[in-house]
């Protein structure tokens, strides 16, 4: 069973937080409208979006990406607008395509509406 943390209000004031919140521990991707979806064979292995992740989603191991922690990922973008494969391919650059694309995330049915 959690123990419940107290909230901002009831701490006094210089309180010490024994322990921060942090999205390792809850899961706080659930709210994105949109996905990146990672295509491996266009991929340059950069890291770029590895680096730049403000959720640390891209996975990574052995210095090569993976995929993305879709538990965490808010689906900002920033991992395809900053992908240099990507900017290779929007100008012709490259024939492969775009190395991380942005696609619509699923829409999850509400159970009240069940």
């Amino acid at each position: 069973m959690k123990t419940a943390l107290p909230g901002y209000k009831e701490l006094a004031p210089g309180a010490i937080i024994p322990e921060g919140g942090t999205s390792a521990k809850y899961i706080t991707g659930g709210w994105r409208s949109k996905r990146p979806v990672w295509q491996k064979d266009a991929c340059i292995q950069c890291l770029s979006c590895w680096i730049l992740c403000p959720d640390s989603s891209v996975l990574a191991s052995g210095g090569k990406i993976t995929g993305f922690d879709y538990d965490h990922c808010k689906g900002c973008g920033i991992c395809a607008h900053e992908c240099p494969a990507n900017k290779s391919h929007l100008s012709g650059k490259s024939k492969k395509g775009p190395a991380i694309i942005m696609i619509d995330e699923p829409r999850k049915e509400n159970s009240a509406n069940e």
